[in-house]
């Protein structure tokens, strides 16, 4: 799963994808950080129909009390930068409408972090395009009405799939553990990454039936990615191996 991302600029956007029209609105350049955001900030994503908007990185589901995520149930805060994907659809209920509804949303990104505990100490871990392009990534959205201003405020979420298959994507996050807090077998562990997206699958996702959309739903092959510790100083060597089929999930 990714909490901590680098957003495309709106001068990339527009490049890739030739839009002719953009939200209007303060200057979208002003609206969000291409240093750096994470969960409840500010960033850009692309829906049907070609528009980029700004919202919160955290779908807000319907019924929710309030902009920042809440369970309509509990009325407990919930954190929903990340869905994961089940076998045809979100897991969370908090998910579902949207999907249903056909709000899919591609999130433009320079690059995402993952934690790498390797070495038992946190290194964070940076993932972008071995091309140098942007990564567009699959995600979720959503539009909450502000109860006192009647304003519609949007909100998007990134899909996660399990990446036990993936040589190195495998190796980020701390090992899920059993009651005793020994490591489970490497066929037990759910490691989780987003999920991107080529652009002959762009279409697809955010015009396609429910059914074109999860075909796009698939782990990135394994040399889409230039990666490597993102501050220099902490680089280390991954104990990159191949993938034994029992971990495929």
């Amino acid at each position: 799963m990714c909490n901590r991302y680098r957003p495309a600029s709106v001068a990339r956007v527009r490049d890739v994808f030739g839009f002719t029209y953009i939200e209007s609105g303060p200057p979208l350049e002003e609206r969000y950080r291409t240093s750096g955001i994470g969960p409840l900030q500010a960033g850009p994503f692309i829906r049907k129909g070609g528009g980029l908007m700004v919202g919160q990185w955290g779908l807000t589901p319907d019924g929710s009390a309030t902009l920042k995520p809440m369970n309509k149930r509990t009325r407990r805060p919930m954190s929903t930068n990340n869905a994961r994907w089940g076998k045809d659809e979100p897991e969370a209920w908090s998910f579902k409408p949207s999907w249903r509804r056909g709000q899919r949303c591609l999130v433009p990104v320079e690059d995402f972090d993952e934690p790498y505990w390797g070495t038992r100490k946190n290194i964070w871990w940076r993932f972008r395009r071995a091309d140098g392009q942007p990564l567009m990534l699959a995600g979720l959205w959503n539009e909450w009405t502000d109860p006192e201003t009647g304003e519609l405020l949007p909100s998007f979420t990134m899909l996660t799939i399990n990446c036990n298959a993936h040589p190195v994507l495998r190796l980020m996050h701390r090992p899920d553990v059993d009651a005793a807090g020994v490591p489970l077998p490497d066929e037990q562990q759910d490691k989780r990454t987003v999920v991107p997206l080529e652009r002959s699958a762009w279409q697809a996702w955010l015009e396609g039936s429910p059914a074109d959309a999860a075909a796009c739903i698939q782990l990135p092959a394994a040399d889409l990615y230039a990666h490597g510790a993102a501050d220099p100083a902490k680089q280390v060597l991954l104990p990159i191996a191949p993938v034994a089929a029992s971990a495929v999930r």
